[in-house]
């Protein structure tokens, strides 16, 4: 009988890339997706994919968001959690690298960077985050922002002081309200129960150097109608032509049943080598999204 048989298990693959920009001389932002822990692990720890925005002087953010990169995927990679403990873990172990690392850099004094990672494992989609890097979801033709940003703008239109056409303008517009590394109190998203994937979803990563200058009907449009690797051309491209005043990460993945022949158009961001670290309010958008 094939009515109780279990549905394949899904897969995700796709592509992230990252770009200079039109403006800047130096990429401050870190990209990785990690398809899967391998086959050397007893246990699949599933895929991770990361987009991490660096801020601070004299190449600081470049530094603070490689290690965010790096700590991340080497402590979620480690430890045999769920993945919600996992990220958690990989995040306080991050926040406390980079703090410590510029505490003993003073040229890097001050510096911190945004992270927003997605770990998959068994169909269920996981978040955490921190900043204004942002995730989406593209579902029966509608794109949904998984992530809140955490930026004061952002924090006054939750509130009621400010309307969402007044957003982004002005005063405050980019003051970022947390960051990895600026400080050890730092209270990351977390997402403790897992959002069920289906075969067809597209799941986006990006910083703010693409959201700031392409809409979400664009993402959408470009992400619904082209494979990941062309998705993330165009999208850079589109936020290029609109300036390109900031560094432009995009990542762009697809759940499937049987991603083989998928790779991941990744572009390689710098390593730094680093000591082993120490090891709610979302639950209402999870739900609609799985009901939906």
């Amino acid at each position: 009988m094939t009515a109780n048989r279990p549905a394949a298990p899904l897969r995700i693959a796709g592509a992230i890339r990252t770009d200079v920009g039109c403006v800047r001389q130096l990429n401050e932002d870190s990209v990785a997706f990690i398809a899967s822990a391998g086959p050397s692990q007893a246990r699949d720890f599933g895929a991770l994919a990361l987009v991490a925005d660096g801020m601070g002087g004299h190449a600081a953010g470049e530094v603070a968001s490689a290690l965010a990169l790096e700590v991340v995927r080497r402590v979620y990679y480690s430890l045999d959690k769920i993945p919600s403990e996992a990220l958690r873990a990989a995040f306080d172990a991050a926040n406390r690298a980079i703090f410590d690392y510029a505490a003993k850099h003073p040229d890097c004094a001050g510096m911190g960077t945004t992270c927003t990672a997605l770990g998959v494992r068994d169909d269920l989609l996981w978040l955490a985050h921190v900043g204004d890097s942002r995730a989406y979801l593209m579902r029966d033709g509608r794109l949904t922002q998984l992530s809140d940003d955490q930026t004061l703008h952002a924090q006054l239109v939750r509130d009621g002081v400010m309307s969402p056409e007044d957003a982004g303008k002005g005063a405050g517009s980019n003051v970022i309200l947390q960051a990895l590394g600026t400080r050890l109190d730092v209270e990351p998203t977390i997402w403790t129960e897992g959002l069920p994937l289906r075969q067809g979803d597209i799941v986006v990563l990006c910083s703010d150097g693409l959201t700031n200058l392409v809409s979400d009907a664009s993402i959408a449009e470009a992400v619904s109608k082209n494979p990941p690797p062309e998705a993330c051309r165009l999208l850079i491209e589109a936020a290029r032509r609109g300036g390109g005043h900031d560094n432009i990460s995009i990542g762009v993945f697809l759940t499937e049943t049987d991603a083989a022949d998928r790779t991941a158009d990744q572009a390689a961001t710098k390593r730094i080598n680093i000591a082993d670290p120490p090891t709610g309010a979302l639950t209402a958008k999870i739900d609609a999204i799985a009901e939906g």
